[in-house]
């Protein structure tokens, strides 16, 4: 396991006990802690008050790493697929436990979760409470019962609100993304790293609108899409950087993982989305409506043609089919919850429901909800610090 303790200068010769820790848990699951430049964003105010301590979650940055290159010393997918059900929110608490002890001397700590960082944050609460002197999460309140269907159930129709945003923001776009989709349809397209770039991977690129600039991001790559008659290079390096995992593949391998709890996901965004037809490939390539591109969504096709994933793609099968996962949360534990607890939950969250963390804010013992429409899911880190500060001041009483 790796973590970078990050300190502001004028704290770093304080006496360890002097200067309160705060783990911060990243989102993902599966993607390394931020590489900071400096007092930046939302660090820039936790670094007042604390020790900030970046941890690199199990088999991501420079902790030991779970991938294709990796895992394959593991031997057959079976072996893969059961090494990998240790990497969810109940094993990086106890990581972080582990780590705590040894670090602290046994002194509790302060947690910030973002997003799945959140999810585990509320794993933290569940299973070692004695561990945390506050708890602060943004964008990360989970359904405490809520399986993957339930998340995907709610989170297209939100999508499809974010798509219809964003072509009233940019009305251009609408004939931009058709035209691009009803080339694929009839080409066979691929990006640089020969992955197959098809109407269903064009329609991925929405994963990005439920943050603060990815409409913006989305509409300045549809513009520069064509040369002549053909796909521009850019387009087609800059769809492969957005399109890849190599950045993550646990995100990609562990997705729908982080929701299972006894029960099997068996790709809960592929079966879902059958209910949702304007968001197939064959309505983006002819239908009549706007092209609808998809969200926060892995899909079993996505590890059959990424390279980065290929490898992975027969543990992956045998995740999704995966019944035996232990619960995650614990309510009544929660609802007895003594821990100073803070929430902020955005309204128009397009990867975390918002009904959703709304009643599990309700069943945390003492927790304050802080529920805005200012901020998208990414409020922590645009904010300039103003988030963590509005937490901050709740879990302490004073806002």
């Amino acid at each position: 396991m790796f973590a970078r303790e990050v300190v502001a200068a004028e704290n770093a010769d304080r006496p360890a006990g002097d200067l309160p820790w705060l783990l911060f848990l990243q989102g993902g699951p599966g993607m390394a802690s931020p590489r900071p430049h400096g007092r930046d964003s939302w660090l820039d105010r936790a670094l007042a008050d604390y020790r900030v301590l970046l941890l690199d979650q199990r088999g991501t940055g420079r902790s030991a790493p779970a991938n294709r290159l990796t895992l394959a010393g593991l031997g057959g997918p079976e072996r893969q697929a059961r090494y990998l059900t240790h990497f969810r929110a109940d094993a990086i608490v106890a990581d972080a436990e582990l780590i705590r002890k040894r670090l602290t001397g046994g002194r509790p700590w302060s947690v910030l979760g973002q997003s799945f960082g959140g999810f585990c944050a509320v794993r933290y609460l569940s299973a070692a409470p004695e561990g945390l002197a506050e708890v602060l999460i943004t964008g990360g309140l989970p359904g405490l019962s809520t399986t993957a269907d339930d998340v995907y159930r709610a989170t297209y129709p939100i999508t499809e609100a974010k798509n219809l945003a964003h072509y009233d923001r940019y009305p251009g776009d609408a004939d931009q993304a058709r035209a691009i989709a009803r080339h694929l349809a009839s080409h066979e397209v691929a990006l640089p790293s020969g992955q197959p770039l098809t109407v269903r991977a064009f329609q991925s690129l929405g994963h990005a609108l439920g943050m603060s600039t990815g409409s913006d991001d989305l509409h300045y790559l549809l513009t520069e899409a064509f040369d002549g008659d053909e796909l521009s290079d850019q387009f087609r390096y800059q769809v492969q950087a957005r399109l890849s995992f190599a950045p993550g593949p646990l995100y990609a391998v562990l997705h729908e993982a982080c929701y299972a709890q006894r029960t099997a996901t068996r790709w809960a965004a592929e079966r879902v989305l059958a209910e949702f037809g304007a968001f197939s490939a064959e309505a983006a390539a002819d239908g009549d409506g706007p092209v609808l591109f998809t969200g926060e969504c892995i899909y079993p096709w996505m590890l059959a043609e990424d390279p980065v994933l290929r490898p992975l793609a027969d543990a992956a099968e045998i995740l999704a089919g995966y019944e035996d996962w232990p619960g995650l949360y614990d309510p009544a534990r929660l609802a007895a919850n003594e821990v100073p607890a803070a929430a902020a939950i955005y309204y128009d969250d397009m990867y975390v429901p918002q009904q959703f963390s709304v009643a599990t804010a309700a069943g945390i013992g003492g927790l304050r909800r802080w529920v805005t429409s200012e901020y998208e899911h990414d409020g922590l880190r645009v904010s300039g610090g103003a988030v963590l500060d509005a937490l901050i001041g709740r879990v302490r009483g004073t806002w």
